[in-house]
């Protein structure tokens, strides 16, 4: 029935609108059509400077009322420079914009139609192009240039102190690894990988991979100050790891290592004093279309001091601890009784 009501309702918006318009005939042929075509422009051209007023006054008025809305302040040092960079660009765009769109409304209400003026045809003026070409292309030179400069560094070579973390994308979850007291991360085999006790493809006879910690839940836990370097990598489709309120993102493509760095420089208690917000948690989004249950690959970043994070860490247990340490040893032949004390011991 809704459905009908709707149907009925747009027919009868397009009648109203055919009747108005053959109102608007019949009174130009009784009133005389050159009239009829003035008062036409003269309206046409007031509504053209009232649209402009109000629309102007409509930008303002949602630019005031989505600022609380907006994301709080960078909580990485990359951040700041993004900031800046999208304050730059808004700046710059903002006053061509609005010189533009004055000019254009402006140019439609003063050059009206008139009897006592004519149009001037231009076929071509150099001085006119080279200067309506000249001044966008620089302008927008300098605005790649400060772009690729910020892309650089977010992309160049982390500090020698950097952090590293690996974070891989999986429909529809976040896998966080982390390297254990040895400080680095074991290599992988992705033919190795499985769901039941190897999500990430580990390659157990590489001891580095023995005190690595695997995080399933989505958590990927950082220290405040100091640089992190994410290694990051997908176990089936494009993702990408969005962390936007680091101001930062980068593909997770199934094949590719990608490579991306920050520091991080609020803590996530101190954004909950700063947002007022005693709920505040940091977000990693998945930026790119994956599938289905794109919508739900959420994950969360939690900063910390340094001292609460090695409190965090020395209460994780190693991936192949929790998934081979309950595993029966095989019985050591005398030869091999050495190995194995030291395999139970590494274990």
């Amino acid at each position: 029935m809704s459905g009908f009501i709707s149907i009925f309702l747009v027919c009868l918006v397009f009648f109203i609108i055919y009747q108005i318009a053959k109102a608007s005939e019949l009174a130009g042929i009784l009133r005389g059509e050159e009239k009829t075509k003035a008062q036409t422009n003269r309206l046409m051209a007031w509504l053209l400077v009232i649209f402009f007023v109000v629309g102007v006054y409509g930008i303002w008025l949602c630019h005031d009322y989505l600022m609380d809305k907006m994301l709080p302040v960078s909580a990485s040092d990359h951040g700041v420079q993004y900031d800046s960079m999208l304050y730059i660009t808004l700046i710059v765009t903002g006053i061509v914009f609005f010189l533009t769109q004055a000019l254009l409304f402006w140019f439609a209400f003063r050059y009206q139609f008139s009897e006592n003026r004519r149009a001037t045809f231009l076929a071509h003026n150099n001085k006119l192009e080279v200067i309506w070409t000249t001044i966008p292309a620089i302008a927008m030179a300098l605005l790649v240039i400060v772009g690729l400069r910020n892309w650089g560094r977010m992309t160049s070579e982390a500090p020698k102190d950097a952090m590293v973390v690996e974070i891989v994308g999986k429909q529809f979850n976040w896998i966080i690894r982390y390297p254990g007291k040895d400080g680095v991360l074991g290599k992988k085999d992705f033919r190795l990988t499985n769901d039941a006790d190897n999500v990430l493809g580990q390659d157990w006879k590489d001891k580095n991979n023995h005190d690595d910690v695997v995080l399933q839940n989505g958590e990927l836990h950082l220290i405040k100050g100091k640089p992190v370097k994410l290694i990051i990598g997908s176990r089936d489709v494009i993702h990408d790891v969005g962390l936007a309120h680091f101001r930062m993102k980068m593909d997770a493509v199934p094949g590719i290592i990608t490579t991306m760095w920050f520091t991080p420089t609020v803590s996530t208690n101190e954004m909950k004093e700063i947002t007022g917000n005693p709920d505040f948690v940091y977000e990693i989004s998945c930026d790119q279309m994956c599938g289905k249950g794109h919508y739900a690959m959420r994950g969360t970043v939690i900063v910390h001091t340094e001292a609460e994070f090695n409190a965090w860490m020395r209460m994780q247990q190693p991936y192949y601890a929790g998934d081979k340490a309950a595993e029966p040893a095989a019985p050591a032949q005398p030869e091999q009784q050495t190995d194995s004390v030291n395999a139970i011991t590494m274990k």
